[in-house]
C-alpha cells in the first residue's frame, strides 16, 4: 500500500477538485461580521483583477480573503508545503503569490482601497481584533 502522503495521480485530481475556491469557511466568517457592522457589498465581482471577495462600490474598497496555504501567509499554515511533488508545488505557490499580488497592485491603480484578511487572522479567538480591523478599514475615507 502507498504511504498516505503519496497519492495516484487519479486520488490528487480527486483530492484538488474538492477544494473550495468561494463560499470558504474564512469568506463566510468575514461576510457574516461584515454584514452584522451593516455593510451591503459585492461578492467576486468578475470585472476586477483577481475577483475580489467582497466588494463595496460606494467605498471604493474591496476586502480579499486568502487562506494562509494556497496564499502562502507567514504563520504556520502558509509555510507548510506538501512532502512529494516538491518542485510542482513551490512553482504552484510562486505563482499565486505573484499572481495576488499583481492583482493588489492593480486594484490599487484602479482606485481601490484593499484590505487582505488572512485565513488564520477568522477564527472565533481573532474575532474582536478581526472586527476592529474591518470596522477601521470601512470607516476610514
Amino acid at each position: 500500500p502507498m504511504p498516505p502522503d503519496q497519492f495516484t495521480p487519479a486520488e490528487r485530481s480527486r483530492v484538488m477538485r474538492a477544494v473550495k475556491s468561494g463560499d470558504t469557511t474564512p469568506e463566510l466568517a468575514v461576510r457574516q461580521l461584515v454584514h452584522a457592522l451593516g455593510y451591503r457589498f459585492r461578492l467576486h465581482r468578475r470585472d476586477l483583477p483577481g475577483q475580489p471577495d467582497l466588494v463595496f462600490p460606494r467605498l471604493g474598497k474591496v476586502i480579499q480573503v486568502h487562506g494562509c496555504f494556497w496564499h502562502r501567509h507567514s504563520c504556520p499554515a502558509g509555510r507548510s508545503t506538501p512532502a512529494t511533488r516538491r518542485d510542482y508545488w513551490d512553482v504552484k505557490f510562486a505563482r499565486n503569490v505573484a499572481r495576488d499580488r499583481a492583482n493588489l497592485r492593480h486594484l490599487r491603480r484602479l482606485g481601490w482601497s484593499v484590505l487582505v484578511v488572512w485565513e488564520c487572522q477568522t477564527g472565533a479567538a481573532k474575532r474582536a481584533a478581526l472586527q476592529r480591523r474591518v470596522e477601521r478599514f470601512l470607516a476610514e475615507a
